[in-house]
């Protein structure tokens, strides 16, 4: 798989088997993953990877504080700005009316959406689970810097025949990851991520991109953009239900 192929294949995938991923190909994924790119090479992340019995623990935990309506715990960072303005909220919109309408849920019917969500929880069904943390004083650079490695982690799992699916929803549940995972007080959960091989009969709906024209502007002499030079669809071969 070349790197557009994983790129363009590479998509949020909510319903993995129970296939497990070997210890020697996450080893092997990780090792190359440190080199992404960091400002100053502080590499500011900081990585735990649970299966077997951790993650199933991990997982029963969470689920059933989702069972019993356990309030989320308090954010320890926003996830998205509290009055996200226009082209943000549309794309947020669409991607919420995309993603449950694969599912058959109406946009009226919360409680269905509730209950798909909760899925997160239990990682999809995936048989492995990441966690990453940065320390608390780090800045928006080294931010920054944890979401290229995480973008490197999951293309490089694409290259390994594997999908993911990064999630900001376990930090709703960060005091429970922190019980599986004793981190230092001074690190913060970022995000988790589900990972494996997918169930290609979840019927996963695949999300679209902005037009190039909307996200880029070309401030030289090349003017517009010839179809030559269009970004790679991914092949059918590489996501067999996008």
């Amino acid at each position: 798989m070349d790197v557009y192929e994983a790129v363009t294949s590479r998509r949020a995938v909510r319903g993995f088997t129970g296939r497990q991923v070997p210890k020697e190909v996450l080893e092997r994924i990780l090792s190359a993953a440190a080199w992404a790119p960091s400002a100053s090479n502080l590499q500011p992340w900081h990585v735990y990877v649970l299966t077997g019995g951790p993650l199933a623990e991990l997982k029963k935990r969470a689920g059933e504080r989702v069972a019993s309506g356990d309030p989320w715990d308090k954010p320890e960072y926003e996830q998205y700005p509290p009055d996200l303005k226009s082209p943000y909220s549309e794309r947020r919109s669409a991607f919420g009316e995309q993603r449950y309408g694969a599912l058959g849920i109406p946009r009226g019917d919360l409680e269905a959406r509730q209950r798909a969500a909760s899925a997160n929880w239990d990682c999809f069904g995936a048989p492995t689970a990441l966690f990453c943390y940065i320390d608390r004083d780090m800045g928006p650079a080294q931010w920054s810097d944890v979401g290229m490695y995480l973008q490197t982690v999951m293309l490089l799992l694409r290259a390994e025949g594997m999908h993911s699916c990064a999630q900001m929803a376990w930090a709703k549940y960060h005091k429970t990851v922190a019980e599986a995972l004793s981190p230092p007080d001074e690190l913060i959960l970022f995000c988790g991520m589900s990972i494996g091989f997918e169930d290609v009969t979840a019927g996963d709906a695949r999300m679209g991109r902005a037009p190039l024209a909307e996200t880029v502007t070309f401030v030289d002499g090349y003017g517009s953009l010839p179809p030559s030079v269009a970004v790679r669809p991914p092949s059918p071969a590489a996501c067999p239900s996008a």
